[in-house]
């Protein structure tokens, strides 16, 4: 009970802070949404090998929800940098709190912000045409949440490595861009050539964006989903395990 008390008490500080400056949360849904009404109504009259008749936006929307997350958790780590810079990180290491509650708690603020803006990005898809399985969504919704966790405490890893802003914008939009455009979150790989598709197959991002598609679908049989998220929940655990093992040596 300790723990879930401390992990709740670092969530609301950063709820609390969210609050007071609300407009980044809109900035964050600020790209995706100009893909969704600039970059969509492109893709209507084009015809994509493997998925016939579908709709472009049930094609296109399952990839912007894995854009935000890559753009916009992948960018958590700053928020970590004032805490460091400020002497907050080091008042919490004098306190009985857990390190593991302390992280927790800033990283599911960063996933239940993710995750409202992955629900408004739907209903303004939903608005334009985008009709989604409703038990497929649910289903989404758990996977981008294992995917939130994955990526927040990587980008949260980065940021206690390297301190710096300028360092760790620089290396995380190295990473994040090939990612991005290896995981067909724009157009399916089955556009790409045979090259790129197999570089592609070891990108988690592509998997990922399968299974978002299949389960918008409805297809819940697709092998793609067991496969992104055993990929996904190992891959979550590895970084939380990175990311608290860096948490606790620097604020040790």
């Amino acid at each position: 009970m300790t723990f879930l008390r401390h992990t709740q008490l670092i969530f609301m500080r950063n709820v609390r802070r969210t609050l007071r400056e609300p407009a980044w949360i809109m900035i964050g849904m600020f790209q995706p949404v100009l893909y969704l009404l600039l970059f969509a109504p492109l893709l209507d009259n084009l015809v994509l090998p493997g998925y016939g008749d579908t709709s472009s936006l049930n094609i296109f929307v399952p990839g912007l929800l894995v854009m935000i997350a890559l753009f916009g958790l992948g960018f958590a780590g700053f928020g970590i940098l004032d805490d460091l810079r400020n002497g907050v990180i080091e008042r919490f290491r004098v306190t009985s709190a857990s390190r593991l509650a302390l992280l927790l708690g800033m990283i599911l603020h960063d996933v239940v912000v993710f995750l409202l803006q992955c629900a408004v990005l739907v209903v303004v898809a939903t608005l334009m045409g985008f009709r989604a399985d409703i038990v497929g969504l649910v289903v989404l919704f758990g996977l981008l949440a294992l995917v939130g966790l994955m990526v927040a405490a990587f980008s949260y890893a980065l940021g206690l490595i390297f301190r710096d802003e300028s360092s760790l914008a620089a290396s995380l939009s190295t990473l994040t861009l090939p990612l991005l455009l290896l995981s067909g979150v724009l157009l399916p790989l089955s556009l790409a050539p045979e090259l790129l598709q197999t570089i592609a197959d070891f990108n988690p991002f592509l998997h990922i964006v399968e299974a978002a598609r299949a389960l918008i679908h409805g297809d819940m049989g697709h092998n793609s989903i067991a496969i992104a998220y055993g990929v996904v929940f190992v891959m979550m655990l590895l970084t939380m395990q990175w990311a608290i093992s860096l948490f606790r040596r620097a604020t040790a």
